[in-house]
């Protein structure tokens, strides 16, 4: 079934942290009143599943928040998930070089300059903070993920070492090469445009950005996401961010149709037009 993406939802959401509850795209796993299906109350430990070659099996449908999981403004998800550990996530604030700093400030971005509301790819390591599901498709020599975010995708080759082509054109999601780490998966991207933002509002950085990010599965049924970020030409630090992604039950990647029929660019110029106006009149 088509669906007519908000823009905006996305927008919102990627502000906020993978771990922390979001809003889906409608994908009504979590309408209904009344109280939730009642599950598991104590952490279940289990073997993280492996692949026929001993590497952890990344493979299967995971999100960092949504409907699915936290279920509707004040209804309960129809399939509740079971309690997890704590897994404390690494953060750093994102910092900038002040030469570049003033440059961004002075252009005064706002969300009707973000990129994701004219349909256009959030880039890494934001879209991984996105409230819909991403599925992984894991072979020995490759991984795939296909977000259902405006139906971005990754091909990671898998190697013993972070090489990446010699020709790489920049793109809105870069180039990823993957290695193991013991069971830990290491993604590193370059390769990037400089049109995407890192994380919120304005928060632009230049076509040296370089992500690595780190994946690794936790014995209760959770997997951890670090990003760490460097940009030498506009970052005074790395930033990094993460999170704790869950597989939710009877969830599948579906269609993502941001385009067609899409009413928040004319709906967010509107609201900012009267904005304006009401500030003129005080």
């Amino acid at each position: 079934m088509t669906k007519f993406a908000s823009s905006f939802i996305a927008v919102a959401a990627a502000s906020l942290l993978i771990s922390l509850p979001g809003f889906g795209q409608g994908q009504g796993k979590g309408k209904g009143k009344g109280a939730a299906p009642k599950g598991p109350t104590a952490v279940v430990h289990k073997p993280i599943p492996r692949m026929p070659d001993g590497k952890p099996d990344l493979s299967g449908t995971w999100q960092g928040g949504g409907v699915s999981i936290t279920g509707e403004d004040g209804a309960p998800p129809l399939n509740p998930l079971p309690p997890i550990d704590n897994h404390p996530v690494n953060r750093q604030p994102l910092t900038y070089k002040p030469e570049f700093d003033a440059v961004r400030n002075a252009k005064n971005y706002t969300t009707l300059d973000d990129p994701t509301l004219y349909c256009l790819l959030p880039g890494i390591p934001r879209i991984v903070g996105m409230p819909m599901p991403m599925e992984f498709v894991q072979t020995p020599k490759m991984i795939a993920i296909l977000y259902e975010s405006f139906r971005a995708w990754r091909r990671i080759p898998i190697g013993d070492t972070l090489k990446h082509p010699d020709d790489i054109t920049p793109t809105w999601m870069g180039d990823s090469v993957g290695k193991w780490e013991g069971d830990t998966l290491v993604v590193d991207t370059i390769g990037f445009n400089d049109k995407t933002w890192i994380a919120g509002t304005g928060t632009t950085h230049t076509e040296r950005m370089h992500v690595v990010e780190r994946y690794t599965l936790n014995d209760d049924g959770s997997m951890s996401w670090e990003a760490k970020v460097d940009d030498p030409g506009a970052l005074a630090a790395p930033y990094v961010t993460g999170g704790v992604l869950r597989a939710p039950i009877g969830v599948r990647v579906e269609e993502y149709e941001c385009i067609e029929n899409n009413p928040d660019p004319s709906h967010m110029k509107k609201a900012a037009e009267l904005e304006t106006k009401g500030k003129g009149k005080q």
